[in-house]
């Protein structure tokens, strides 16, 4: 994948949320050709359901960024770009989308979404396990070589993903550390890390639930290097809190056992998506056995359907070369 700022074919549409953004990202990086990423930013009018296709949503700022030559493809993620990518359409793009778009879903060429959310069958849908993402093969390849460091801690080493509930103030501190505590029972060294959501009593729960161990905690917000990837790519196993779509999807990137660590207070979709991915074989509740698994890519599966109906070049490395 090259990124061309400017004149490419295909358009990525990013959400200012890093997780929704990845979703589309992952999927434009897994198709190979160049693109051009366009941020969004949020005017007023985006809170509101807007039913036809429009810039309106957008800042001022943002709308002329919006420029042309247009589009032959487009991706995008979340409700509140759904209205962008259709206005896209309208001038000549092809439009694939992840998560749900609220209105206007016929419009769309491609609607990525995952099992867990329930999507309504319609000929445009196309149903995955969890959540497309950027956690490539070939980043956890590179992750692999550049924190070589980790191969030092005992194994087997353990990544523990801690996120933190959507809209509360941070995961309760007991919760933190009774995960901690069960994660350390399994490992011989544990590379955990937190999350925005996760909260700074919660963190320190956690490390002190580590303690004994040998291990490496990350903290949201912490500066230097992340090494998240690092973890993903040398973990014997990982573990998520089964609070974040985002986190566990690109575990499931890996081909090491996925655990499911429940912080209580999960929701319908939360619990939907882990028996989802349990009855698929891809990931068991913390506490049972370690199992065996394959890596689970849903983004690469995306993309050869992109290439499959003839939504991209001809062959020739030329992304004006279009096929209808």
């Amino acid at each position: 994948m090259t990124l061309d700022p400017m004149g490419a074919a295909v358009w990525v549409l990013t959400d200012p949320r890093a997780g929704t953004a990845a979703q589309a990202l992952g999927i434009a990086e897994r198709l190979g050709l160049p693109f051009r990423v366009i941020e969004l930013e949020w005017g007023r009018l985006a809170r509101l359901p807007i039913a036809w296709p429009s810039l309106a949503g957008l800042t001022a700022e943002a709308r002329r960024r919006v420029t042309g030559p247009w589009p032959l493809l487009t991706f995008s993620a979340g409700r509140r770009s759904a209205p962008v990518a259709r206005w896209l359409r309208r001038h000549g793009a092809r439009a694939v989308h992840c998560m749900r778009p609220g209105l206007g879903a016929a419009d769309f060429d491609l609607l990525v979404i995952g099992a867990h959310d329930r999507p309504r069958p319609a000929p445009n849908l196309m149903e995955i396990l969890g959540a497309c993402h950027r956690m490539s093969p070939e980043r956890l390849a590179a992750a692999r070589a550049e924190w070589a460091v980790l191969d030092a801690l005992p194994s087997p080493r353990v990544a523990l993903l801690v996120g933190g509930p959507v809209r509360a103030k941070g995961m309760r501190p007991e919760v933190a550390a009774a995960v901690g505590h069960q994660v350390v029972g399994m490992a011989g060294s544990v590379l955990a890390t937190t999350s925005r959501r996760t909260g700074t009593l919660a963190t320190e729960a956690l490390s002190a639930a580590l303690a004994e161990r040998p291990h490496r905690l990350f903290r949201w917000g912490e500066g230097g290097a992340n090494p998240y990837a690092g973890f993903l790519a040398w973990a014997d196993a990982v573990v998520v809190t089964g609070d974040s779509v985002s986190m566990l999807s690109e575990a499931l990137a890996t081909a090491v056992p996925v655990f499911i660590a429940d912080p209580g207070g999960l929701g319908p979709r939360h619990l939907r998506l882990r028996e989802s991915l349990a009855g698929a074989g891809q990931a068991r509740a913390l506490g049972e056995g370690w199992f065996t698994r394959r890596p689970l890519d849903e983004g690469a599966r995306v993309a050869a359907t992109i290439r499959a109906r003839g939504w991209g070049v001809t062959g020739t490395g030329d992304a004006t070369k279009w096929k209808a």
